[in-house]
C-alpha cells in the first residue's frame, strides 16, 4: 500500500497516476475530501492536524507521500503545518512506514548563489520560517534514524492543469488569455522553474528507490534557467503574436500589501525575484540519468495550448 497525503493537488494527482501506472494499484488517497482517480483507489477523509486521523491515514502503508498544500495564509501555515508534520512523523514511526516529503525552497537564501541540497536555511518571512521549521523537524528525525524518510525539494512551479504559482498566474495564464504579462521585479534575472508533472513523477521515482532514503533531493529542472524576457520570446515564437508585458517593481507589491491581504501574503516572496535563482538538480540527474526532463519550450507550449 502506498498513501498520498494531501491528495487533491496537482502534484498529488500526477504522483497518484505515476504510482498506479508504474508501481502499484494499492493506493490510498487522503485529504479532507479525497477524489478517486482510478477504480482501485482507496479513499480516506482525514484532517492531518488530528494525530489519530494521521495515524489512521498512514496505517498499513509501506510508503506515505506528504504533499499537503495550504492557502497562502501565514497564520494558518504557522498553526497547521508543524502539526501536520509532527503527526505524520509520529504515524510513520508508529506503523513503520517510509515517508516521502514534498518540500519547497522558501527557506533558502534570497541570493544568486547556486542552491544545492546542502544549502543553508536562511528564512526571511513568516512562511519561510514555517517551511524551515518543518523541514528541520524531519531532518532531525532522519538523522536519528527514528523514521526512514526522504525529502524531495522543488523550486517555483510552472505547468498545466491546477498548477498554482506566481509565474503561472501572472505570466503564462495571462498570455494565454491574451492579456498583458505581469513580471515580478525583473524581466532579466534567471529563473529556475519546475514542470509540475516532472516534479510529481520524480517524487514517485525517488520514493520507490530504496537507496535514495535518508537524503534530500532536488527534483529535476531544465538547466537552461531562462529569464522572463527569454520566456516571453519563446511564447512569441510559439503563438506568432506580439506579447505585451509590464514589470512590476517590488515597491508596488509592498504598497499593495497595505490594502490587500492576498498581496500581503505574496509580498513576502517578492524579494526572491530580484536575484538569479539557480536551483541545482545535478545530483538527481547523475543518479537518474534516464529521467526525461521537460524543456521550457515544450512546457510553455503546453500551457499556451491549454492542455490539461
Amino acid at each position: 500500500m502506498q498513501t498520498v497525503l494531501g491528495a487533491n493537488g496537482q502534484i498529488a494527482e500526477v504522483l497518484t497516476d505515476y504510482l498506479y501506472e508504474n508501481i502499484t494499484d494499492e493506493i490510498r488517497l487522503v485529504s479532507r475530501n479525497p477524489v478517486r482517480r482510478h477504480d482501485t483507489d482507496q479513499l480516506l477523509a482525514a484532517d492531518l492536524t488530528d494525530p489519530d486521523a494521521a495515524s489512521r491515514a498512514v496505517q498499513g502503508s509501506d510508503i506515505a507521500y506528504l504533499t499537503v498544500g495550504l492557502p497562502m495564509d501565514s497564520t494558518r501555515w504557522e498553526r497547521q503545518f508543524p502539526a501536520i508534520m509532527a503527526n505524520t512523523i509520529a504515524a510513520c514511526r508508529e506503523h513503520g512506514t517510509k515517508l516521502v516529503f514534498f518540500d519547497n525552497t522558501y527557506m533558502y537564501p534570497r541570493t544568486s548563489t547556486p542552491q544545492t541540497e546542502d544549502a543553508e536555511f536562511r528564512p526571511a518571512g513568516r512562511k519561510s520560517v514555517v517551511r524551515a521549521t518543518i523541514a528541520t523537524m524531519l531532518l532531525d528525525e532522519m538523522r536519528t534514524g527514528a523514521v526512514d524518510a526522504v525529502i524531495c525539494r522543488a523550486p517555483e512551479f510552472y505547468g498545466p492543469g491546477k498548477t498554482k504559482s506566481l509565474t503561472n498566474s501572472a505570466v503564462f495564464d495571462r498570455i494565454r488569455q491574451g492579456r498583458r504579462a505581469m513580471i515580478p521585479v525583473s524581466a532579466h534575472t534567471r529563473r529556475s522553474l519546475i514542470w509540475t508533472p516532472d516534479a510529481a513523477r520524480a517524487m514517485g521515482l525517488i520514493g520507490n528507490t530504496p537507496d535514495a532514503y535518508g537524503q534530500t533531493w532536488h527534483l529535476p529542472v531544465d538547466p537552461a534557467r531562462p529569464s522572463y524576457a527569454d520566456m516571453i520570446s519563446v511564447a512569441r515564437e510559439i503563438t506568432g503574436h506580439r506579447i505585451r508585458h509590464a514589470t512590476i517593481p517590488a515597491v508596488a507589491f509592498t504598497i499593495g500589501s497595505l490594502f490587500d491581504k492576498s498581496a500581503k501574503e505574496v509580498s513576502e516572496l517578492i524579494p526572491r525575484y530580484g536575484a538569479d535563482n539557480i536551483f541545482d538538480s545535478t545530483k538527481f540527474a547523475a543518479r537518474f540519468p534516464d529521467f526525461p526532463i521537460t524543456p521550457y519550450r515544450q512546457g510553455i507550449g503546453e500551457i499556451l495550448d491549454g492542455r490539461p
